[in-house]
């Protein structure tokens, strides 16, 4: 079934190539199953018969049936396939993410059924098979940790003073950590659970190698990394400067800004229960961005969500934690 298909290259194109259902069927094929081989989802058999007219396979090892679409973040989902790449097409390329709204209204869905889909296009996003930083030929790693939530400066007098004391103390916020490193540009961020020392230095062992330079703020939480590691800790004081040679944090809270301006001015109010979601699709786009040494284009953003959307799965109870629903 492998054929040589040649893919967009613009939105445009990619809304004209992808209205052809067979079209658009071969291309998720072809991602899926790059070799050409097509399995069941279920039990693995490579035995199988194509049903043409209705676009699946019946497979003779648990006698089931089987599409495309099992196994994937688009199972049990009535849209088809256009509308789905469509939308994975469009939010691996807005530089400040879109909003289910925008989605709604262009794919002609409702607004529920637009939020279910970005957030199971996110869970595609997501890649938990990163390398640890720090090893081999990467360089310096930046850490910093930040905190999401509402600005009490853009709430009603009333309610901020309710939350004075909250506000103080960030409790109402949601922190996050990040970690950038600079000789690749790649950038790996996490919402934790708090800022205790133990918290933030257990986040940093899982993603550092042993002997990487380190550079931090003078945040407490960062003062006695494991010396078993060997690394190397260098601090800048933002009371008194920000940056001292080469030490400071200026890259990883440029990856904070333009988290926050997608936050603030796309999705405008984000959950902390389904915060770590909206963190890894800014993480996404922000390792696979253009650069001299990488030039990828929207179709190679495209075609990489697209590859990683088996075997994440993700359904409306789990999403929600609320009685069972599909698209």
């Amino acid at each position: 079934m492998t054929t040589n298909l040649k893919k967009p290259v613009t939105l445009q194109q990619a809304i004209v190539y992808f209205s052809d259902a067979d079209r658009a069927f071969r291309y998720a094929v072809e991602l899926r199953w790059p070799d050409g081989k097509v399995s069941c989802p279920r039990c693995g058999s490579d035995s199988h018969s194509f049903i043409k007219t209705r676009r699946m396979w019946f497979c003779n090892g648990c006698k089931k049936q089987f599409t495309a679409k099992v196994g994937t973040i688009f199972e049990d989902s009535a849209l088809g396939l256009d509308k789905w790449m469509t939308a994975v097409w469009m939010i691996c390329n807005c530089k400040n993410g879109i909003s289910s709204y925008e989605i709604a209204r262009n794919l002609g869905v409702t607004q529920k059924s637009a939020w279910f889909m970005l957030h199971r296009i996110r869970e595609a996003m997501k890649n938990g098979s990163f390398a640890k930083l720090g090893g081999g030929d990467s360089g310096p790693v930046e850490i910093d940790e930040t905190f999401v939530g509402p600005s009490p400066e853009r709430m009603h007098c009333s309610r901020r003073l309710k939350l004075q004391t909250a506000i103080t103390q960030r409790t109402n916020k949601t922190p996050v950590l990040g970690m950038l490193d600079r000789e690749s540009r790649q950038v790996r961020a996490q919402v934790v659970p708090n800022v205790k020392r133990e918290t933030l230095q257990n986040a940093i062992l899982n993603q550092l190698e042993g002997g990487a330079t380190i550079y931090t703020d003078q945040y407490t939480g960062y003062d006695r990394l494991p010396a078993a590691k060997e690394f190397i800790h260098e601090t800048v004081n933002h009371v008194e400067e920000y940056v001292r040679g080469q030490v400071h944090t200026q890259g990883i809270e440029n990856f904070w800004s333009l988290l926050k301006r997608g936050l603030r001015g796309t999705y405008v109010a984000v959950e902390p229960f389904h915060l770590d979601r909206y963190v890894g699709e800014q993480v996404f786009r922000f390792n696979n961005r253009a650069t001299k040494d990488n030039p990828l284009n929207d179709a190679d953003r495209f075609m990489l969500a697209m590859s990683q959307v088996a075997g994440k799965r993700l359904t409306y109870s789990a999403l929600t934690g609320k009685g069972q629903g599909a698209v």
